[in-house]
């Protein structure tokens, strides 16, 4: 929890002291070279705490029915707004497929349904967005460690790439978590929020729930899990799409 109000605390100031947090999106920071060199220290004393001090399965703290939050605001974006998408809405995401691919021995490609009745985990948790709002929501879905482990991992993996359906202009979204988050096991695929499928708004059919970090690593939309030896490839080479074009800190762990 300290290491959560620290580094909340930490980015609220410096994004006040920059001209304060832009509207669009769940976290984008307006920074100086010199505030992003001081998250940068911080990203990395606190990957340091979390992955030298802590115990890598230690949870993210849970909670009850009577704490879940009446609103449950939509972060980024609302839709994709793609035809394609669009057309997948329409037939309930009948012929969707999540591809998993990449650095693995056996590369799947699975139905909405093959994902539902897979093993599953709930989980009542408190999303934290760097825009200074939070909300507890439950979340059900697919663990992702279990996907992972149904498609063999090669020993070259040391990442996770998810490949979302949305995007900004021309640059699709995406998000990455090393392999300790991945494996973590409150990091799921949700298909569910709150007793119901998952919302549009809120990622539909499949969101990232990795909880031991902040919103904009909750990456909606997903379409493509692809397991990667590094992440210099992948798109703008630095982990995320925030993280590419705003200087967002790749690890946002709390």
């Amino acid at each position: 929890m300290s290491l959560l109000l620290s580094r909340r605390r930490l980015i609220g100031a410096l994004g006040a002291s920059a001209g304060g947090l832009a509207a669009a999106g769940c976290d984008r920071i307006a920074a100086s070279p010199s505030t992003q060199a001081l998250l940068g220290f911080g990203q990395r004393l606190t990957y340091s705490a979390q992955r030298i001090v802590m115990d890598r399965t230690a949870l993210a703290p849970e909670y009850g029915a009577a704490d879940m939050s009446p609103l449950f605001r939509v972060n980024g974006n609302a839709t994709p707004g793609t035809d394609a998408y669009a057309a997948h809405v329409a037939n309930g995401f009948a012929d969707w497929r999540l591809v998993v691919d990449g650095l693995v021995a056996r590369p799947l490609a699975l139905s909405l349904d093959q994902i539902r009745q897979a093993p599953r985990r709930t989980q009542i948790t408190r999303h934290d967005c760097v825009e200074g709002w939070s909300a507890i929501g439950q979340w059900t879905g697919l663990p992702l460690g279990l996907l992972l482990k149904q498609a063999g991992l090669r020993p070259q993996a040391r990442y996770i790439v998810l490949h979302c359906a949305d995007s900004f202009g021309s640059r699709p979204y995406y998000e990455s978590i090393d392999l300790v988050d991945a494996f973590h096991p409150q990091t799921i695929l949700a298909w569910a929020m709150n007793g119901a499928p998952l919302a549009v708004g809120h990622g539909a059919p499949l969101r990232l729930r990795v909880e031991r970090q902040l919103g904009y690593k909750q990456a909606k939309y997903v379409m493509r899990v692809e397991a990667v030896s590094t992440l210099a490839n992948s798109y703008g080479g630095k982990g995320g799409y925030w993280e590419d074009v705003a200087g967002y800190q790749w690890y946002a762990g709390i």
